[in-house]
């Protein structure tokens, strides 16, 4: 029997406005592709393609027929994890110096690492974390977690 194969490869976010998030995530220091442009963006992270491509043609695509989200919040968090509990609060900082907004300041949490959250210049949700027990490989991608 065939199964689907346990990994995720890319990542897309229905941009507003695609220029505008394409700089943000630029300002980030993240390496942009470079066939992007304001039809399609795309970033490798660590193994995992982190792609923005316009709402109404993403809607067509995987939502046809259904209305367009409103601006608030999805529901969904991206988290980026880092290598230190110290780095939280440095790369938290420099994601709001390239034009985050803060949602909620790094705090140690009950699970024993620290994170923080913030939003995107269209308001989608990043956790910027650490967790003792994440272990990632020499391209930065997620290899044990627990």
């Amino acid at each position: 029997m065939d199964t689907v194969p346990p990994r995720l490869s890319v990542v897309t976010l229905g941009a507003r406005d695609i220029g505008a998030l394409r700089s943000f995530y630029r300002a980030l220091g993240w390496p942009e592709l470079p066939a992007s442009d304001d039809g399609w963006s795309a970033f490798l992270l660590g193994g995992v393609l982190f792609a923005l491509y316009p709402l109404p043609e993403l809607a067509a695509e995987a939502a046809p027929g259904v209305p367009d989200p409103a601006g608030g919040w999805s529901g969904t968090t991206l988290a980026c994890n880092v290598d230190s509990r110290e780095q939280v609060d440095t790369a938290f900082a420099a994601a709001i110096a390239a034009g985050a907004t803060v949602v909620a300041e790094p705090t140690d949490r009950s699970w024993g690492g620290r994170s923080g959250y913030l939003a995107d210049p269209e308001g989608n949700r990043w956790e910027l974390a650490w967790a003792g027990t994440a272990r990632f490989d020499e391209r930065g991608a997620l290899v044990s977690f627990g």
